[in-house]
């Protein structure tokens, strides 16, 4: 069962401890409601979220402890389109070690959550706004580690990414 995913993009190209991107490592305890999150995440698949940047801030700060790779696309966007397999194939292999949270200009919902994100908004919380697709990469201990501007050209460039800048990071 897909973790959960955010699609996007392709080869086409582009068409403090307050601050929820620099967090604390986790404890035991909030390693298990980091577990939690994640089953709650998964649970959601098919949803589009609201709330702006403060709920997806949050989101993020309730995925401490797991590595998350998050991606900004659009419907209308031919590249995110061409990428969407991508991401549903590696969030299916990394089900239970990376979160994968989608953010969507569009009310048009895929079998994933996404934060509605029509002005970009919540996308600037991880550089993102200015292209799409747009995918950032955050380390288990809630650190945003890489964003990446434009479309992945296969499959393997994107699990590439993923090691790097969310498992290993």
């Amino acid at each position: 069962m897909l973790l959960v995913v955010l699609a996007a993009a392709a080869a086409l190209g582009a068409c403090g401890s307050d601050d929820p991107d620099v967090a604390a490592p986790t404890s035991g305890a909030t390693a298990a409601a980091s577990a939690d999150a994640l089953a709650q995440l998964e649970a959601e698949a098919g949803q589009l979220l609201d709330g702006g940047p403060d709920a997806f801030r949050a989101r993020l700060a309730e995925l401490r402890g797991h590595p998350i790779v998050v991606n900004q696309w659009a419907s209308w966007c031919g590249p995110c389109r061409f990428e969407f397999p991508f991401f549903r194939d590696q969030a299916e292999k990394l089900s239970g070690q990376v979160a994968f949270v989608g953010v969507n200009s569009q009310q048009l919902p895929v079998p994933f959550p996404h934060f509605y994100d029509p002005d970009a908004t919540v996308a600037r919380v991880f550089r993102g706004g200015r292209s799409w697709p747009t995918t950032a990469f955050y380390n288990a201990r809630g650190q945003l580690v890489f964003t990446h501007q434009g479309a992945y050209a296969t499959e393997a460039k994107l699990a590439e990414d993923i090691q790097k800048y969310a498992l290993d990071g």
